[in-house]
């Protein structure tokens, strides 16, 4: 009877405490995500901005923008302005199968799934592109 009290008595008081908060979910860190080096595209007109090379247009004055394939992007352009260091949002990673197609075909475009790869690697790859690269520059915050 004493040990069922004395192993039971001690669970009675973790009862009323409510279960501890998790921390939120940083949401620069939220989702699938890609950092790529790809040729920027586009005319620079309103019906063909300039953008990276993957990058959705954008939508239309008062449609909802799209939730499939990519959700969001930044970029910076590299020094000689040909190329885009781009950070990739997506809600699954398959929607990075074009990408990751187009890196087995074209040599311009290099891919570097977060998490996956080192941060050191990405930085020293994208340091050939831009001079003084911030790696912190290029996050997007998608809720």
């Amino acid at each position: 009877m004493k040990k069922q009290l004395l192993v039971g008595f001690p669970l009675l008081l973790l009862l009323p405490f409510p279960a501890l908060p998790q921390q939120p979910v940083n949401l620069r860190d939220a989702h699938e995500r890609m950092v790529c080096i790809v040729p920027m595209v586009g005319r620079g007109t309103d019906a063909d901005p300039r953008r990276p090379m993957f990058a959705p247009l954008p939508a239309a004055r008062g449609e909802a923008p799209s939730r499939d394939g990519i959700i969001a992007y930044t970029f910076q352009e590299s020094d000689d302005g040909r190329y885009a260091l781009v950070e990739f949002v997506a809600l699954d990673r398959s929607a990075f199968a074009p990408i990751l197609e187009e890196k087995g075909r074209n040599v311009e475009v290099k891919a570097f799934v977060k998490g996956k790869d080192s941060k050191a690697d990405i930085v020293a790859e994208f340091g050939k592109m831009k001079r003084n690269f911030d790696a912190e520059r290029l996050r997007v915050n998608v809720p």
